[in-house]
């Protein structure tokens, strides 16, 4: 995934999100709310919630899910080092399976730090 890729990631995901929710009913909806709700600080931070959706994310293998997670342990201020060691935890309980999906978020992480690096800061 290159630059230009997270950012079509990112648009794409808004998009489909905004399709589904022309043909949510209360079922997919309270989901979705579930899933927002999940990750909101509470007895852990949101942060260590971000890591724990990244690894278990990378556990099942589910590329989109990884690449979600990675960007937002990165918007959560999570540094190098605690990415480094959530995946290794996936990885040991994940097996080599997941190593082509580690190659591939490590890879999400580098253009997701890049990204960031570049855009203007907020005024």
């Amino acid at each position: 995934m290159t630059d230009t890729g997270l950012a079509h990631f990112r648009a794409e995901r808004e998009a489909l999100n905004a399709i589904v929710m022309q043909y949510a009913g209360q079922g997919i909806k309270r989901f979705y709310h579930l899933d927002w709700q999940v990750y909101q600080d509470g007895a852990l931070p949101a942060r260590m919630k971000e890591l724990l959706g990244l690894v278990a994310s990378l556990v099942l293998r589910c590329d989109d899910c990884v690449t979600y997670h990675i960007d937002r342990c990165l918007q959560e201020g999570i540094s190098d080092a605690e990415l480094e060691e959530a995946l290794a935890i996936g990885l040991v309980v994940g097996g080599s399976i997941t190593i082509p999906h580690l190659r591939r978020a490590l890879q999400v992480w580098d253009e997701a730090k890049t990204a960031a690096q570049n855009e203007p800061p907020e005024s």
